[in-house]
């Protein structure tokens, strides 16, 4: 992964995945379970320019573990791992924050 950089308000995400048993001890397979919607920050980007030309900071920091929205991002593999590379602005928050 270190061969590779966001750009602007671009951030690099790796999906969490969801346990694969129910509460009940039923296992759920791969075709039947949804994509997670919580990941973990792999890297960030410098950051969007304002209207005065301005780069503005991204809120986020790598290793915040974020929410994001189902459809947001594209899916790329980079050094073999499965990644999302979404911009700022597709992500909901910061869960368990301790900023």
């Amino acid at each position: 992964m270190s061969s590779f950089r966001p750009l602007h308000d671009r951030v690099v995400l790796r999906r969490i995945s969801p346990t694969e048993k129910t509460a009940g001890g039923i296992i759920i397979p791969d075709t039947a379970q949804e994509k997670p919607v919580e990941a973990v920050v792999v890297a960030v980007g410098p950051g969007a320019r304002d209207d005065r030309g301005e780069i503005v900071p991204l809120e986020v920091r790598a290793g915040d573990h974020v929410l994001f929205g189902k459809w947001s991002g594209t899916e790329v593999r980079i050094a073999g791992e499965d990644l999302l590379i979404a911009k700022e602005s597709d992500l909901f928050g910061i869960v368990g924050s301790t900023r």
